[in-house]
């Protein structure tokens, strides 16, 4: 007994032992394949960029847009500018990194991911010279960003849990910075439909539009309990009015009087987004003829035509930014190519 006893201890030390030089094993080779694949990343941002490019040390005059650049090369990732009259044209490229941008004549808010032994994420904001001014902390992954019209305040969302709106059970943290201080999560602003305050916990929050000329309101999406809602919210009163049903990630049109969205046909299990357009005097809808799904927050390029972006067909990693007008008869063209998150600067 005691015999079978000792070949039971040695059998399991063995076994332990393999297991163990298995798991280094492992352990070696993905970090052999991480540090490859970080090298060949860099690698690829330091070849000549695929497209024409100068260096950004000032944001131009305006218009301009401004975009998260996605061709290969050099200024890979950096927020980038292009002047309103030639979108095609060379980019100056500011050499910050960023997951999402948005600018205003004077500033330029940045979301990104600081990649490290430990990944933390925050934004940063930019005066013209791109000087960073300030930034703050992020709870979660970069989603969507906005300025005020008058550069006062910014929005952020972020993902908490998960990394898509495709993705079920997805959580958000959205704020907006205001002088002085911040909103908090609007996840704690009073949430109204159909008059009533609704009591739930199981909320999300995000993608905020300021309304032009009014201080105090903007527009988000909010969803709770299985249902989603383009909301009217107001900092002094912190409450969140559903308006419109189905609205995700709304935009505001420069004169304040239509919203730009997406629009989901698919269910929650098959996601697809539509771009629509609602007159919010009317009520009216009006989808677009764009077919292939929009996950992005629109982009209004003036009074007729909206930009967003999608990824490269072809290219892991790259994305487009095509143009839309709001004319239900028109079909969608490409804007700039290799580009991501557009602001268009008038």
């Amino acid at each position: 007994m005691k015999d079978q006893a000792a070949q039971g201890v040695a059998g399991g030390r063995v076994r332990w032992g393999a297991l163990l030089v298995v798991t280094v094993l492992v352990l070696v080779t993905a970090g052999i394949y991480a540090v490859g694949a970080y090298q060949r990343f860099e690698e690829s941002r330091t070849a000549a960029s695929s497209v024409g490019t100068s260096a950004g040390g000032q944001i131009p005059a305006a218009p301009f847009v401004l975009f998260r650049n996605t061709a290969s090369g050099q200024g890979y990732g950096n927020a980038a500018t292009v002047p309103l009259s030639d979108p095609g044209g060379t980019r100056a490229i500011s050499g910050q990194d960023c997951d999402r941008v948005y600018g205003s004549l004077d500033s330029v808010v940045c979301l990104r991911t600081n990649r490290g032994l430990v990944t933390s994420f925050e934004a940063a904001v930019f005066n013209r010279n791109w000087e960073q001014q300030r930034s703050w902390p992020l709870p979660g992954i970069p989603s969507r960003t906005r300025i005020s019209p008058d550069g006062s305040m910014i929005s952020t969302t972020v993902f908490v849990t998960g990394h898509s709106y495709a993705t079920a059970g997805f959580s958000t943290a959205t704020e907006i910075s205001v002088p002085g201080g911040t909103s908090g999560n609007l996840e704690d602003f009073a949430l109204l439909v159909n008059g009533e305050r609704l009591q739930v916990t199981d909320r999300n929050i995000w993608g905020v539009t300021f309304a032009p000329g009014q201080a105090d309101v903007f527009y988000a999406t909010a969803a709770a309990s299985g249902r989603i809602w383009l909301v009217r919210g107001s900092l002094s009163a912190r409450t969140l009015t559903a308006i419109h049903d189905n609205v995700e990630c709304p935009s505001i049109s420069p004169d304040g009087t239509r919203i730009a969205y997406k629009k989901n046909d698919g269910g929650a299990l098959a996601a697809h987004w539509n771009v629509a357009v609602l007159d919010l005097a009317t009520g009216q809808e009006t989808v677009l003829a764009e077919k292939r799904s929009v996950d992005d927050q629109v982009e209004w390029l003036d009074g007729k035509n909206l930009l967003y972006g999608l990824p490269d067909e072809t290219t892991d990693g790259d994305s487009n930014i095509w143009k839309l007008g709001t004319d239900p008869a028109e079909q969608p063209s490409m804007f700039i190519a290799h580009a991501w998150s557009p602001s268009v600067v008038h």
